[in-house]
């Protein structure tokens, strides 16, 4: 657990990994969906946090592929992260913060942003804000908005991808069935950007925009880390995980 001062008065908290006797190649920067808040404390000199999110759940998995995870929280001044915040300049200012430590401590490391669900939106503005100082942003379970215009949740629609300064990959379920993350709309820029598309895992155990079914690769979770790091490390990538 790392809190790094940020704006004057907030601090910005991120979570390291151990990648264990795996030496990493690159850094991927975890930014989760929903609130955005991992609840990264310290209780009984025990580093404590949320673990439900997919990006958390396969951060060993990360690890496992060379690619050191560090999940980004909230700042100390955010709850629950506003769509406001994350497409402001107030996270591109935290996100810099994290950055310059992550470079600092690990100098000459490529860092990936990496945003799934909600965090795409967080992911994606930083892309187009600090894309020159990242190797590449990955953008897993797109909030491209949904088709019901009476039901819309913050989304990327009409965002301009082409304005990420950096590679830009996309990862979808072809079973996602959240409204606000359909697969098509990843199918219609995977001629223009690279998509991983993911089949199978476990049954859902959570409603379809939580992290415990497709949405959140539930059961694919080990595959679709590796295909995402391969990608970082200019391994083969493949297309479809099966």
């Amino acid at each position: 657990m790392v809190s790094v001062a940020t704006r004057e008065g907030i601090t910005q908290s991120f979570l390291i990994f151990e990648t264990g006797e795996v030496k990493p190649q690159a850094i991927a920067l975890l930014y989760t969906g929903g609130g955005g808040r991992i609840a990264l404390h310290q209780e009984a000199g025990e580093v404590k946090f949320r673990p439900h999110n997919f990006l958390v759940r396969a951060a060993p998995d990360f690890a496992r592929n060379g690619v050191l995870p560090v999940v980004i929280d909230a700042p100390s001044d955010e709850n629950e992260l506003s769509d406001g915040y994350r497409t402001g300049k107030a996270q591109t200012t935290d996100a810099r913060a994290v950055l310059a430590e992550l470079k600092r401590r690990y100098p000459g490391m490529p860092i990936y942003l990496v945003g799934t669900s909600r965090g795409t939106i967080s992911a994606a503005a930083l892309g187009r804000e600090v894309g020159g100082e990242v190797a590449g942003v990955v953008l897993t379970s797109t909030m491209f908005g949904s088709s019901n215009m009476r039901r819309q949740a913050p989304n990327l629609r009409g965002f301009d991808y082409d304005a990420i300064r950096t590679r830009v990959l996309f990862v979808h379920h072809r079973a996602d069935a959240c409204e606000h993350t359909p697969y098509t709309s990843a199918l219609r820029l995977a001629d223009r950007y690279p998509l991983v598309s993911v089949n199978g895992g476990k049954p859902a155990e959570s409603g379809p925009c939580e992290p415990y079914a497709a949405h959140g690769y539930f059961g694919r979770e080990a595959e679709t880390a590796a295909a995402i790091a391969a990608w970082m490390l200019g391994r083969p990538v493949p297309k479809d995980i099966k």
